[in-house]
C-alpha cells in the first residue's frame, strides 16, 4: 500500500509540473527610474497573476531567484534524513513541509509586489511634474498622459518654464480665497510720504535767449523724445539760447509722423517755462533760408557723447552758436549729463519733464475714458488722474461715472518688443528660426550690431552669460510667474501695455491663462474711440503711459526702459508714498529662474519676494543716474521732515 502511495505520489508531482509550466508569466525585474518609457505590466493593477510554478522554472531573478535557493534548501534537508525516519513521517511530513515552503513563497511574492508598486507610485508622482523633460521625449509624454490622466478642463504648459507655470497655476487656483500679501498693492509709505514736489519752485530771472537758436531734432519714440525735449530746455538755459519747438524725428521703427504738437500742448509748454527760457515756435525768416549744413551749424548725435557734460557745451557749441546764430541738435537724446550739473540746471530738467509737459486735449479725453473704464466707472477719480489727464477731463469722469466702489487694477509693461528683443542679443527659447528672424532685424535696423559681431579678436558676451548678468528683459511667461510668485490673485485686474508682442498672442498664452482678466487699450476702447490715434504709435503710447501712471500698481519687466523710468518716477514725483512699483532685480530673478526644473513652488515664491521687495525700499537718488527716475533729490522734491 505504501508503494501503491508513493507511486501515485510521484505521478501527481510529475503531472503538477507538467500542467503548471505552460502558465509562467515573466515580470519585470524592476522600474526604470529615470523616466524612460515603461509598459503597463508594471502597475499594481495590471500584474499577470502568479501561481507557485512562477518558481520552479528554473529563473535566477528577483524573488524567483531566493525561492528557488530556498526550496533547494528545503529538499536538500529532505534528502539527508535517514531512510528510516523517510517512511516514518510518509506523505504527512511531505505536505507539511511543501505548505510551509509555499507560504514562505508566498510571502516573498507579496513583498515583491508592494516594493514594486511602491516605486511605481513614486515614479507617477515624479513624471506629474516634470512637463519640461516629458517634452523633449515624445513616448514620455504618451505613458505620461496614459499614467496621470489628467482632470477635465485641465491645462498643460509647455516651453522652457512649463513645470513653473503648472504649479503656479496650482498656486492661484488654491489661493483664490486667501488673501494677497499685506504690502502687494503699498509702498513703504511713511519713509515715500517724507518727500513731497517741489520742482516748479524758481530762484532766478528769466534767460533773454540773446546768444542764437537752438533747433533739436528729437529721434527714439516718444520717451527718448520726452527725454531730448527736457535735455534741450536745459541747453537753452545753459547758452543763454532761444529754444525752437522741438522736432521729432521719422523712424523706421515706430513709423509715427506726430510732431510735438500732437503729443502735447504748445501753448502751455511755451507759457509754462517763459520764466525760465525764451521759447518759439519757428526760426526768424533771416535765418530759414540758411543752409545750416552747409555753414557748418548742424550737430549729429555722433558729434556729442551721451551724457555729456555741461562744460562740453560752453567749449564746443557755444562758439558755433555766437558764430552761426543757430544751432541744429539731429538725433539729440540723451546727450545731457545727470551729474555735475547746477542745482537750477537740475531743477529746470524736472520742472520741465513734470509740470511743462501735458497731454493734448485728444490723449486726454481717451484717456480718461481709458481709465474710468479701468476702475469700473467709478466717481472717485484716480490719485494721479487730475496731472495726467487734466481737471476738464477728470470733470466728465465723475459726470459720467456712478457712486461703485474703484476696482484696482495692476499695469504691466511688457517690454518684448521685436527691438528690444533683437538689440539684447539675448535667447528666449525660440530655436533655430528665433535666431534667423532676430539676426535679419538686426542686420537692418543694428547694422552696427551686426558688423561688431563679426569683428575678428572680439567677443560679444554669450546669451547665458547675457542673462546671467539681468541683461535679458523678462519673457511674459517669466513675467508672470513673477507676479504669480509676489501674490496677485488670480481675479486681479491686469492692464497690459506695449507694442505688438514679439512672438505674438501665442506668447501671451500663460499670462492670459493664470490671469484672465487681462486687459488692453484695445479692447478697452471702441474701435471708433481709437480711430484717431491709428497709424500714430506715439500717440497710442501716451495712452499707456497714462494707463501704467494711473494704475494702483505697476509692474515693469524691463526697469531700463525709457517707459518705466518716466512712469515709476512720475509715480514717486506725485504719488505721495501710495504709488508702488515692482521694479524686478534681473540679475537676482535669473539666478532663481535658472532653477526652474528643480525649485519647489514655494521656495521659489520666498525668493522672488525677497528679490522685488529689496528694489521697494526708499532712496534718494543715486549719484549720475536719471532724475526721471529717481526724482528723490533736493533739485525735484523736499523732505517734509
Amino acid at each position: 500500500m505504501s508503494s501503491t502511495s508513493n507511486s501515485n505520489n510521484s505521478h501527481n508531482l510529475a503531472l503538477e509540473s507538467k500542467q503548471d509550466r505552460p502558465n509562467t508569466v515573466r515580470i519585470p525585474d524592476r522600474v526604470d527610474l529615470r523616466g524612460s518609457p515603461r509598459s503597463r505590466q508594471g502597475s499594481p493593477s495590471h500584474s499577470p497573476r502568479l501561481g507557485p510554478s512562477r518558481f520552479l522554472n528554473g529563473e535566477k531573478s528577483g524573488a524567483s531567484f531566493a525561492g528557488a535557493e530556498l526550496l533547494g534548501k528545503l529538499w536538500g534537508d529532505r534528502k539527508k534524513q535517514p531512510k528510516n525516519a523517510k517512511r516514518k513521517g510518509g506523505k504527512v511530513w511531505y505536505h507539511k513541509e511543501r505548505v510551509k515552503g509555499l507560504v514562505v513563497l508566498t510571502a516573498l511574492v507579496g513583498l515583491f509586489f508592494l516594493v514594486d508598486w511602491i516605486m511605481l507610485l513614486r515614479l507617477q508622482d515624479h513624471r506629474v511634474g516634470s512637463d519640461d523633460r516629458s517634452s523633449r521625449n515624445a513616448s514620455s509624454v504618451s505613458a505620461q498622459v496614459k499614467v496621470t490622466k489628467p482632470s477635465k478642463g485641465k491645462k498643460h504648459y509647455g516651453g522652457i518654464y512649463g513645470r513653473l507655470l503648472a504649479l503656479a497655476a496650482h498656486a492661484l487656483a488654491e489661493g483664490q480665497n486667501k488673501r494677497e500679501p499685506k504690502d502687494l498693492w503699498q509702498e513703504p509709505v511713511v519713509p515715500a510720504s517724507a518727500w513731497r514736489p517741489c520742482a516748479d519752485q524758481r530762484d532766478w530771472e528769466p534767460n533773454e535767449g540773446k546768444n542764437g537758436y537752438i533747433m533739436v531734432t528729437a529721434n527714439g519714440g516718444i520717451n527718448q523724445q520726452r527725454v531730448a525735449v527736457c535735455n534741450a530746455v536745459v541747453l537753452a538755459r545753459l547758452l543763454n539760447a532761444t529754444l525752437v519747438v522741438p522736432k521729432f524725428m521719422y523712424s523706421s521703427v515706430w513709423k509715427d509722423v506726430s510732431q510735438f504738437g500732437d503729443i502735447y500742448q504748445e501753448e502751455h509748454f511755451i507759457k509754462y517755462l517763459a520764466p525760465d527760457i525764451r521759447i518759439v515756435k519757428e526760426l526768424p525768416e533771416e535765418l530759414k533760408s540758411l543752409d545750416l549744413e552747409a555753414i557748418g551749424s548742424v550737430v549729429t548725435h555722433v558729434y556729442v557723447r551721451k551724457e555729456s557734460k555741461p562744460s562740453f557745451y560752453l567749449k564746443n557749441i557755444l562758439p558755433i552758436l555766437l558764430q552761426k546764430r543757430v544751432v541744429h541738435f539731429v538725433g539729440f537724446g540723451n546727450r545731457l549729463a545727470f551729474d555735475p550739473i547746477p542745482f537750477q540746471l537740475q531743477r529746470l530738467r524736472c520742472r520741465c519733464n513734470f509740470h511743462a509737459l501735458q497731454f493734448v486735449p485728444k490723449i486726454q479725453e481717451t484717456a480718461a475714458l481709458l481709465l474710468e473704464r479701468l476702475h469700473k466707472h467709478s466717481a472717485q477719480p484716480g490719485l494721479l488722474d487730475h496731472y495726467l489727464v487734466g481737471p476738464h477731463a477728470v470733470a466728465a469722469m465723475i459726470a459720467r461715472s456712478d457712486r461703485a466702489k474703484a476696482s484696482k487694477y495692476l499695469a504691466l509693461h511688457l517690454r518684448f518688443e521685436i527691438d528690444m528683443v533683437a538689440h539684447s542679443l539675448c535667447e528666449f527659447g525660440g530655436g533655430e528660426q528665433e535666431g534667423q528672424e532676430l539676426e535679419a532685424y538686426r542686420q537692418i535696423h543694428f547694422p552696427a550690431l551686426t558688423e561688431l559681431k563679426k569683428t575678428e579678436n572680439f567677443r560679444l558676451p554669450s546669451p547665458a552669460m547675457l542673462r546671467s548678468e539681468g541683461l535679458c528683459p523678462l519673457t511674459p511667461e517669466e513675467a508672470v510667474l513673477m507676479l504669480a510668485a509676489l501674490g496677485f490673485n488670480r481675479k486681479t485686474q491686469i492692464y497690459v501695455a506695449g507694442a505688438q508682442i514679439y512672438g505674438g498672442t501665442s506668447r501671451l498664452a500663460a499670462l492670459t491663462s493664470l490671469y484672465p482678466n487681462l486687459v488692453t487699450k484695445e479692447n478697452l476702447l471702441s474701435s471708433a474711440e481709437l480711430e484717431p490715434f491709428k497709424n500714430f504709435s506715439s500717440q497710442l503710447a501716451a495712452l499707456d503711459f497714462i494707463a501704467c501712471t494711473a494704475a494702483d500698481a505697476f509692474a515693469m519687466t524691463d526697469s531700463g526702459s525709457q517707459l518705466s523710468s518716466l512712469v515709476s518716477g512720475y509715480r514717486i514725483y506725485y504719488g505721495g508714498g501710495r504709488m508702488p512699483t515692482i521694479r524686478p532685480n534681473k540679475r537676482r530673478l535669473a539666478d532663481i529662474f535658472v532653477k526652474n526644473n528643480t525649485i519647489e513652488w514655494k521656495v521659489f515664491e520666498q525668493r522672488v519676494r525677497k528679490a522685488v521687495r529689496q528694489t521697494k525700499h526708499v532712496q534718494s537718488r543715486p549719484k549720475a543716474r536719471s532724475v526721471y527716475r529717481y526724482p528723490r533729490c533736493k533739485e525735484c522734491m523736499c523732505r517734509t521732515d
